[in-house]
């Protein structure tokens, strides 16, 4: 096999008696040199088939790493846990070559991984947030790169890396190798593949065609307010080692682990809100038996290992057949038997049996299980619990002191109530109707005569079904019933239009700016057609922290388009004899109407006009015309400025006023 000695040698000490197939695919003659586009399903050993897939770009000939001052390898994960995972994995297996391996991932650090890349790194293990932090600031250098792999990679443009992963990418060499591994290949991952990867190998390994065999799926039905109950009965049902439950948002973990929690569950909680010691310490509870139970949104457990992970419980249903499968690979892993459990409402019955069915998984369809059912599994446990079956050693005479005071049937009845009393009770369940089946989907019948036309759009132009769909619409007038098959190649696509409307496109017609639509006679080309070249790299865009906060000139803010406003039009001069409009009838008397017609005659106020000083001479008076005047009272001027009143009984007729403790 084409594995580098020390490689070999690490894998023999860890047990590996022989390979899985995603492992065997990525080390396969004609992988050498090539970009790889892998898709296997979760839990087969893809961190091992990465990292035996790029050994000879960074080992190369020889069986011994020496000091590299750039990275010569790199490997993106979407989430901390699954980037130390990552890194673990990678330690062991080339810990013989004498590799480095760097972590750089958000939650840690940031001085203690920087100082880490200073020192030399073969390896770098990260996230894409942080990874572009460091090439931002200078701490990573991307220059020697030889590889680059990109793990749970449509994981990682579900949470919106896309951005950072391109900027990433064209930080490094053009002549790199590019490996991209995922569970599934969406549309995303391949327009991803197009652009950073050249002549890339499609692999397909451990079948896709029947997805997790290992896992037994069940689709549960519940009502709405036995929910919660369904998920704890499931939990004592199974009495699994370790569990997970996946819920939609933090909220919903919190809701759920409270209640858990209260009822004697051994459980902690997975979410964005919380710390990544917090988090690190979650896991460690759970690999080292503290807790049983794990609550955790998609995010959070995404990629995580949990060795012995025996249950998995879908509490919120996954929003696509990815989510479900990312899930439910959780367990099942190396070999192992698990259960993927789903709770489904009478409200979502369509909406599982649909993911079930796009990811081509086949679940038993049932209830959940009941407090009886509960109870006779745990009976049956208490029977086959190695204790009772043990013989009798150092405690047979208490055991004899104990049958002679309480009696057998006294002492077994008490065995069983401690027994009992040890888990959980399980909870009542109301009664729901069963699911009906899934209706088959509506073959397609045979579409008939027809006309193909070509269309001037491809792959590299993004185009897609339903995006030509609505435009062909418009551009005939016709429904999308005239419409037969649409297939989409690398440069160009072609569509199947009726007879009876082929017509209405003539020989040659615009849908769109740059879309043309061609009358095409024969039969289409088979396959994608022939790949388009390459696009040059764009050199990276600043950060925003790059950009100047300094605002432009007023100047530069002048609007466009801007109609100058009309000059406000002259008020009309007055008429001769004209009554003046006033709005309101005032009534004057005479000596009003001549004090008014002075002031109208006198000169108007002038701002510009330079005024006299005026200085201030003589005192004021002591109050406001018409106040009254000041008097004396006890010796004092009182209602002068400044002075205080006279007490009323200094007033002339006043009285003193009571005290508090005269009342």
């Amino acid at each position: 096999m084409n594995i580098p000695a020390p490689l070999a040698a690490a894998l023999a000490e860890k047990g590996y008696a022989s390979l899985t197939a995603v492992q065997t695919a990525a080390i396969a003659p004609e992988t050498t040199g090539r970009d790889l586009l892998v898709s296997a399903q979760t839990g087969s050993g893809k961190t091992v088939a990465f990292g035996l897939g790029m050994a000879r770009d960074i080992l190369g000939d020889s069986d011994k790493l020496s000091y590299a001052p750039q990275p010569l390898a790199l490997a993106i994960a979407p989430t901390r846990e699954l980037a130390l995972q990552v890194a673990r994995e990678l330690e062991w297996l080339y810990g013989q070559a004498g590799a480095v391996i760097a972590t750089c991932v958000g939650g840690m650090d940031y001085r203690t991984e920087r100082r880490a890349l200073e020192r030399g790194a073969h390896i770098v293990v990260g996230t894409p947030g942080r990874l572009r932090d460091h090439i931002d600031r200078g701490s990573l250098d991307l220059t020697g790169l030889r590889v680059a792999v990109l793990d749970e990679a449509d994981e990682m443009l579900d949470l919106g890396f896309r951005e950072d992963l391109e900027y990433i990418l064209n930080a490094a060499p053009e002549d790199r190798r590019t490996l991209l591994f995922s569970a599934t290949v969406p549309s995303g991952i391949a327009a991803l593949a197009r652009d950073f990867q050249k002549d890339a190998l499609r692999l397909v390994a451990g079948g896709e065609a029947r997805q997790h065999v290992d896992i037994s799926y069940q689709a549960l039905s519940v009502t709405v307010r036995d929910r919660d109950n369904a998920i704890f009965n499931l939990l004592r049902f199974h009495e699994a080692q370790r569990a997970i439950i996946f819920c939609k948002t933090r909220a919903n973990v919190n809701h759920l682990l409270a209640r858990m929690g209260n009822r004697g569950f051994k459980v902690v909680a997975l979410s964005g809100e919380l710390s990544q010691a917090e988090r690190s310490h979650a896991l460690q509870a759970l690999r080292d038996g503290r807790a049983q139970v794990c609550i955790a949104t998609d995010v959070a457990a995404r990629g995580i290992d949990l060795p012995g992970l025996e249950l998995v419980i879908h509490a919120d249903l996954p929003t696509n057949p990815e989510t479900l499968l990312h899930r439910s690979g959780r367990t099942g892993r190396a070999g192992s038997k698990g259960v993927s459990a789903l709770i489904v409402t009478p409200a979502d019955y369509k909406k599982a049996q649909r993911i079930l069915r796009a990811a081509n998984v086949e679940a038993e369809w049932g209830k959940a299980p009941g407090a009886d059912d509960v109870a006779a599994r745990d009976d049956q446990r208490m029977f086959d619990d190695a204790i009772l079956n043990a013989p009798a050693g150092e405690e047979s005479g208490i055991a004899a002191t104990l049958l002679d005071r309480f009696g057998a049937d006294h002492l077994a009845a008490a065995f069983v109530r401690l027994w009992r009393s040890s888990r959980p009770t399980p909870e009542e369940l109301s009664e729901v109707a069963a699911p009906r089946a899934p209706s088959e989907p509506r073959a397609r019948s045979e579409f008939g005569a027809s006309q193909w036309f070509r269309l001037s759009a491809g792959h590299v132009d993004r185009a897609e079904a339903r995006w030509l769909l609505p435009k062909i619409c418009d551009g005939g007038a016709i429904t999308r019933d005239d419409i037969g098959a649409i297939r989409i190649r690398e440069n160009d696509s072609f569509v199947q239009i009726a007879v009876a409307a082929a017509p209405r496109f003539g020989d040659t017609m615009e849908l769109a700016p740059g879309l043309i639509m061609t009358r095409h006679e024969g039969d289409i080309p088979e396959g994608r057609g022939t790949p388009a070249p390459r696009p040059a790299r764009k050199p990276a865009a600043p950060r925003r922290s790059e950009f100047t906060s300094a605002r432009p000139p007023r100047e530069d803010y002048a609007p466009r388009d801007q109609k100058p406003s009309a000059p406000r039009a002259a008020a009309p001069e007055a008429v001769e004899g004209a009554a003046p409009k006033t709005r309101i009838k005032a009534r004057w008397s005479e000596a009003d109407k001549a004090g008014r017609k002075d002031r109208a005659d006198a000169p108007r106020y002038d701002p510009d006009a330079v005024r006299p000083y005026k200085a201030r001479t003589g005192a004021k008076p002591a109050g406001k015309p018409g106040a009254k005047p000041p008097f004396k009272a006890a010796g004092k001027t009182f209602g002068a400025k400044g002075a205080k009143p006279a007490p009323r009984s200094a007033r002339p007729g006043g009285f003193d006023r009571p005290k508090r403790g005269d009342y």
